[in-house]
């Protein structure tokens, strides 16, 4: 079975979640809406940039899952669905992934946003398998830590690499959509590789490379 793997955001989704559930966490003053929210934007500047300090951010994007009762997080998700995920869902990525899944391949995501964020998401976008930056537990509460190899950069590399032996796929005739040059190690080891609404770096290395260039913007 061939494989489709699919960046989430900025690819599937016409956004990034992990930066927008921030936002739906300052906008209803569940954390301070200016601390918060500007290192929230200087880590995602810094991703944009290539130069993320993925320890220190983890930590920090984290902290609230520690603090909170579970049933209460699953509250705050299923409004951040409803508000700020569905917002993003653009009917160009459901077309593309309808099209993978009616030819018989298996579908991915592989993204770095946490698993806490990502779950529900990707069960939205019907996508069962999911590779996602993971978040410990001790019982049922998230302790604020990941746990795991992150699954950014050459650690999607690894997680993929040790799933598909775990499941006995491999990457004869595969595809890989992302928008970002954080993303190269991945796009380099896949038989397609496919810039989804490039960020100017990958923008510039698919040309040169000879990738295709598409978009799921309406």
């Amino acid at each position: 079975m061939r494989l489709a793997l699919f960046d989430l955001d900025n690819t599937l989704l016409g956004g990034d979640s992990d930066h927008a559930w921030g936002d739906y966490l300052c906008e209803r003053g569940i954390l301070d809406p200016v601390a918060y929210k500007n290192r929230n934007d200087a880590f995602y500047q810094d991703y944009l940039d290539g130069t993320l300090d993925l320890q220190a951010y983890l930590a920090f994007s984290m902290e609230i899952l520690a603090s909170t009762a579970p049933e209460q997080l699953d509250q705050w998700h299923r409004e951040f669905m409803r508000d700020c995920i569905e917002p993003l869902v653009q009917p160009k990525a459901l077309a593309l992934l309808q099209q993978h899944r009616a030819a018989g391949d298996q579908l991915v995501i592989i993204t770095a946003t946490n698993r806490f964020v990502t779950g529900p998401i990707a069960r939205r976008l019907g996508v069962s398998t999911l590779l996602a930056t993971e978040c410990e537990r001790d019982g049922e509460r998230y302790t604020g830590r990941s746990t795991d190899i992150p699954c950014f950069r050459e650690g999607k590399v690894t997680r993929l690499k040790r799933w598909m032996m775990e499941n006995g796929h491999d990457l004869q005739d595969s595809y890989f959509y992302s928008d970002s040059l954080n993303d190269l190690p991945l796009l380099e080891q896949v038989t397609h590789p496919v810039a989804v609404d490039p960020d100017p770096k990958l923008k510039a290395e698919a040309e040169r490379r000879g990738w295709p260039v598409i978009s799921l913007r309406d």
